[in-house]
């Protein structure tokens, strides 16, 4: 599955994922809104065998097939109240 990811000039650290390129009409506006503007940031085949840093691959390329987008939020950042 072909894959574009766009970065959100709004929101640090936050992707979109779309299974077409500049295919935003998929996303709700709810979602689209708080996100600013879109800019293109990669291209890759999603396949089952493709490692992503942030996301799992099968939740992505589900979200994909469901709904044509993922959105992908800024990781949490660890508590440095507990120990590691």
């Amino acid at each position: 599955m072909q894959t574009y990811v766009y970065k959100s000039l709004r929101k640090d650290n936050t992707y979109v994922y779309l299974c077409k390129r500049d295919d935003f009409e998929v996303i709700p506006e709810s979602v689209r809104n708080p996100l600013g503007e879109l800019v293109f940031v990669l291209e890759f085949a999603l396949t089952s065998e493709r490692r992503l840093a942030q996301s799992d691959p099968a939740v992505v390329r589900a979200n994909l097939a469901a709904h044509g987008f993922h959105l992908q939020f800024p990781p949490t950042l660890p508590d440095p109240m507990v120990d590691g």
